[in-house]
């Protein structure tokens, strides 16, 4: 079985090659079309106003539903990590999950649901669990500091996931899916169109049971427990000029880390977005954001549920464009925010407030066909850390016949957060941790340059990248305070190559590889270690074939991390004692077959880990498999039911 599955990897380009040799124009033809549907994709997350894809300066990797499909993807974390290089999910303290991306962390890639800001962290990372994949309509990536549109914490990027516009008057929809460890999942779909208004509603649970790793390390059990997440979207169109956008949301996660209590985690959020279109040439967008996520542990001798951390936000924003001669746009924005923060890391389990405000200009250039320029500026002001930053931003794009070529700076930026300035936390009697009131914020310098060309079957791109990273914001020891203390360190560079290639095929086949180099460099003696693996890749090979009433989608996706040798730290007294530690590397294939039947009814079958990779030793940063695992799903349009 591994070495059929071997040669099926190494020897399906050149089976493609041959079968894709005797095409006729006609199906080439439709391939090429295939292609320029997916360039002609809306994207708004690299201007912040709906741009082509393809015209985009600004480089922008999609993530769509077929995408998501193909994958089988339980989560945000599962998806990125099949879909893109670079990426890797890990565990810190106490099994929390932490996130590195191209060398930057979990607080300096912000992640967006429909274009606003997510409430609580923790260990520097939201909340994943609560970025679910149901009614996802795609996910827009935009890799390298966006400050000059978002602000702090968007110096390594922004993930931005865009809800599914309801297009069917109506639609109801139910899932599940059974997996190893007792792994559940549940979830519907209520939406509906109805001449100016449409409604989507959400439901899904997810539970897993907690499980011991077959071999030693860091950690040795998994922790299990279960999600709750509702969500609700309405539009309503009160005129052909006005828009309403209202959301509405309730999520609850329960872990089961301990044997006497439960760590649970909550979120209300709420939003009203309103958009007014004056003429072809102006248009004007206000919102308001609400967010706030709860830390609480169940007692359960008790049956006390203590709440002991609670982050509350209020944000309001407005954008207003304006089109020049129809060609080029005047972007001008600002937001202001207020921040709240009450935690069991503050003293006597204090609190903090914070306001934050901004301005940005964008100007979307045009004057020649095929030469695009984007030039934007953003000013930041934060009240609690008396500080103020300006960010700037310049790209640019000439398009060829069958190429395109980018070019960009960007800077990035990154506050000190409320916890970082005022923590005052108690490690178990170990040691303590401070925070550094300061404490200069986090800045960057990306450059980008990429090519990308699209002919026929093929979509091939490759880049560089280089950040400038100054003042990274860390944790070191100070001997004065005998504990942690934030502080900022020297310089820090990261760049590297990405290279991304897509190909199909008229008989159903498709293929995507994508690569990516990763070189982090950090000054000797620094209290910092670099764990950025230097080589990872993603591979996807799927064939679609459509009958009568059945249709079959079969997707094999492979993700490849290179070894890493890190210098980890032996002694909580001293940033002096070291020992080289190699995170070994490591291979994950996934196959999924989904079998489409007349009327919306899909079963979907998965064989994750087909290899049977066991980590010889649990590192953090090492997936938490026990081998090869299997998992059967049905999803049921039940509207299609009644369609004729």
């Amino acid at each position: 079985m591994r070495r059929q599955l071997l040669s099926l990897v190494l020897l399906s380009p050149s089976l493609l090659l041959a079968q894709s040799s005797s095409l006729t124009k006609a199906q080439i033809d439709s391939i090429e079309k295939a292609w320029e549907v997916e360039l002609n994709t809306v994207v708004v997350t690299g201007t912040r106003t709906p741009k082509l894809l393809k015209d985009s300066p600004i480089l922008t990797r999609i993530i769509s539903e077929s995408d998501i499909r193909k994958t089988d993807a339980t989560n945000i974390s599962d998806l990125l990590q099949l879909e893109l290089p670079g990426i890797e999910f890990s565990y810190s303290m106490n099994q929390q999950v932490s996130l590195n991306m191209q060398g930057f962390g979990g607080n300096s890639v912000l992640f967006l649901v429909d274009g606003e800001r997510l409430a609580g962290e923790t260990l520097d990372n939201v909340d994943y669990n609560r970025l679910n994949l149901n009614n996802v309509g795609r996910i827009e990536i935009v890799k390298g500091g966006a400050s000059s549109l978002y602000g702090s914490n968007a110096v390594g990027g922004v993930v931005n996931i865009i809800s599914r516009e309801e297009s069917e008057p109506w639609r109801v929809n139910v899932n599940a899916r059974y997996g190893a460890h007792n792994e559940q999942r549940y979830g519907g779909a209520i939406s509906f169109k109805t001449g100016r208004i449409s409604s989507a509603t959400t439901l899904q649970y997810t539970s897993i049971d907690s499980y011991d790793m077959k071999n030693d390390g860091d950690y040795n059990r998994f922790y299990g427990g279960y999600n709750w997440n509702v969500k609700e979207r309405l539009t309503v169109n009160v005129t052909d000029r006005i828009k309403l956008i209202g959301r509405a949301g309730y999520y609850f996660r329960q872990r089961n880390a301990q044997a006497a209590s439960r760590d649970r985690y909550r979120d209300f959020s709420g939003g009203l977005r309103g958009l007014y279109t004056f003429s072809d040439a102006d248009n004007l967008e206000v919102s308001y954001n609400f967010d706030q996520y709860d830390k609480s542990d169940y007692i359960i001798i008790t049956s006390k549920d203590v709440r002991k951390y609670s982050n509350v936000q209020h944000g309001a924003r407005a954008i207003y464009n304006h089109t020049f001669a129809g060609r080029h746009i005047l972007t001008l924005g600002g937001d202001m925010m207020r921040d709240y923060l009450q935690t069991y890391q503050f003293t006597d389990n204090g609190n903090k407030r914070q306001i934050t405000a901004d301005g940005f200009a964008q100007f979307d250039m045009n004057f020649v066909r095929n030469f695009n320029i984007i030039a934007g500026m953003r000013y930041d002001y934060f009240s609690e850390a008396k500080m103020s930053h300006a960010s700037s931003r310049l790209s640019m794009m000439y398009k060829l016949p069958r190429v395109a070529l980018r070019g960009s700076y960007s800077g990035g930026f990154r506050a000190p957060t409320l916890k970082e300035m005022y923590m005052d936390f108690d490690m178990a009697g170990i040691f303590m941790i401070y925070g550094n009131p300061d404490l200069k914020p986090e800045t960057s310098h990306n450059f980008q340059l990429s090519a990308e060309y699209t002919r026929r079957l093929l979509n091939f791109s490759i880049g560089t990248f280089c950040n400038l990273v100054s003042d990274r914001i860390t944790t070191g020891w100070s001997q004065a305070l005998k504990g942690q203390v934030y502080t900022n360190i020297d310089k820090v560079t990261i760049s590297g190559v990405d290279a991304n290639m897509s190909w199909r095929t008229a008989c159903g086949f498709g293929t995507r590889l994508s690569y990516m180099f990763t070189y982090e460099q950090v000054k000797k003696g620094q209290p910092y270690t670099s764990s950025t693996r230097p080589h990872t890749a993603t591979l996807r090979l799927d064939y679609t074939k459509r009958w009568k009433n059945y249709e079959l989608m079969a997707a094999l996706n492979g993700r490849f991390l290179s070894k890493v040798k890190v210098d980890e730290y032996t002694s909580v007294s001293s940033y002096e004692e070291t020992q080289r530690v190699t995170y070994p590397s490591y291979m994950i294939w996934k196959l999924n077959m989904c079998h489409s039947f007349r009327k919306g009814i899909d079963l979907t079958m998965a064989v994750d880990n087909l290899l049977n990779y066991v980590p010889k030793y649990y590192y953090n940063n090492s997936p938490t498999t026990n081998g090869t695992t299997f998992s059967v799903g049905m999803s049921v349009d039940i509207d299609e039911f009644f369609k004729k």
